[in-house]
């Protein structure tokens, strides 16, 4: 197995590093997008957003959903007649959510989610989930949040969707004992591996049990307490974390489950937290360990020594640049992200390698300069700037792809590795 540098000797990393702040032209998606792996992680929720046909247009292309599937999401379009004021938006509300549950009776939880033109417009969304709640309840619970793409990035729907559902969780007793819940939508598979690691730690015999959140039923929504411990399994979720410590709920601090580094320091903080000894934990995280040491030796053969530069788009830029530099031997050119939360990060700040360029925010032509300048191997970046530096002979990674593919974990870790090694193979390929 590779050595590699324990969290707590990595003094010389970015914790104070200064930090690039900058404001400009930006390049993301809405926070729509989420509604994609939302819709998948909680299998009776239903997503209705209210805007305009570009809302409709964009989450049906991104999910790819054929013409003849049901989706748990849809779109109720605000025409112009509703914008003219000729109509009432409300009441075409009530009668689209009432359409909708008399056809799709499994759904459980409805979400009204916000948009662009909605806000525009000023529904107050809000007040319509509280008023179709009082009267769909309690079988159907109606919640709502923004997905704007106003002043924010994709990735910031899901943490407005789960800080929404917060309020609904129920209260653990005081006399309780402590529990563990994750934060953060992960893909089943990935959830499920998890689970049965914290089993073989013990959690869910002589320790608590272990939930997830969101859920895969909108009826099994955990409870949370002054006895809840969280570990955070995404970046991105700052309104999420805070609104869980509002009742009282305590955030483990820990790296981010990417790569064996991380993952092995995110399942130790559990682990200490609840009393774990370190024989048991070495244990059990030992195969996983050796066996994602081993997958990601292929990969640092093709990644060493290349040069990443990340535009900002998806908050996980620094940690999934501190599994490329410490476990792949690339070096970071710039590390750009849309919001750089130092308090959920800090553990990832400290690994990454002393001198790193951060940045936070965006000014796009500004960074597409200092890109250019420094023509890096490979560019993480959205959609949208992905084409055109592939047109000037750049190799490109799609950001959002990050978001979309399963990468937490011990048996991820190489799948991870390989979404930055095979745009590098298809180049010098065609090359050649």
């Amino acid at each position: 197995m590779s050595t590699v540098i324990p969290i707590r000797e990595a003094v010389s990393g970015c914790g104070e590093a200064p930090v690039l702040r900058e404001r400009g032209q930006r390049e993301v998606f809405c926070g729509l997008t989420g509604i994609i792996w939302l819709h998948r992680k909680i299998q009776d929720a239903f997503f209705l957003v209210v805007g305009s046909r570009t809302c409709a247009h964009l989450i049906q292309s991104a999910a790819g959903v054929m013409i003849f599937a049901e989706p748990r999401f849809a779109t109720a379009i605000i025409d112009e007649r509703d914008l003219a004021g000729l109509a009432d938006c409300n009441d075409e509300l009530d009668r689209v959510v009432t359409r909708l549950l008399e056809r799709r009776p499994e759904i459980k939880l409805l979400f009204l989610v916000g948009s662009c033109p909605s806000e525009v417009i000023k529904l107050d969304l809000s007040r319509a989930a509280s008023r179709l709640s009082g009267r769909f309840s309690p079988d159907v619970r109606v919640l709502n949040y923004s997905g704007s793409g106003i002043e924010t990035t994709f990735t910031q729907g899901e943490d407005a969707c789960l800080a929404a559902l917060v309020p609904s969780l129920p209260a653990s007793h005081a006399s309780a004992p402590a529990a563990l819940l994750v934060v953060g939508t992960l893909a089943d598979v990935v959830e499920d591996q998890f689970t049965r690691v914290f089993a073989q730690l013990g959690f869910g015999t002589d320790k608590p049990a272990v939930r997830f959140f969101p859920p895969r039923s909108a009826n099994d929504l955990p409870e949370v307490g002054p006895n809840t411990k969280f570990l955070l399994a995404q970046p991105f979720l700052a309104d999420t974390a805070r609104a869980l410590e509002g009742r009282g709920a305590e955030r483990l601090a820990a790296p981010f489950p990417l790569g064996v580094e991380g993952t092995t320091a995110w399942l130790r903080a559990a682990a200490d937290a609840f009393g774990v000894d370190a024989a048991t934990f070495d244990k059990v995280t030992a195969a996983g360990r050796e066996r994602a040491t081993n997958a990601l030796a292929r990969h640092r053969l093709q990644l060493a020594g290349k040069r990443v530069f990340f535009f900002p788009d998806s908050q996980l830029e620094i940690p999934i640049a501190r599994f490329l530099a410490r476990e792949l031997g690339m070096h970071l050119v710039e590390v750009g992200t849309p919001y750089l939360h130092r308090q959920h990060l800090a553990e990832e700040l400290d690994m990454l390698p002393a001198g790193t360029l951060l940045s936070e925010g965006q000014h796009v032509e500004n960074q597409l300069d200092r890109c250019r300048e420094a023509r890096p191997d490979i560019v993480v970046c959205g959609l949208g700037l992905a084409n055109p530096l592939e047109a000037e002979g750049m190799t490109t990674k799609w950001a959002i792809e990050l978001v979309f593919t399963p990468i937490q974990g011990y048996d991820q870790a190489a799948d991870l590795a390989e979404l930055f090694a095979r745009p590098l193979v298809r180049r010098m390929k065609l090359v050649a």
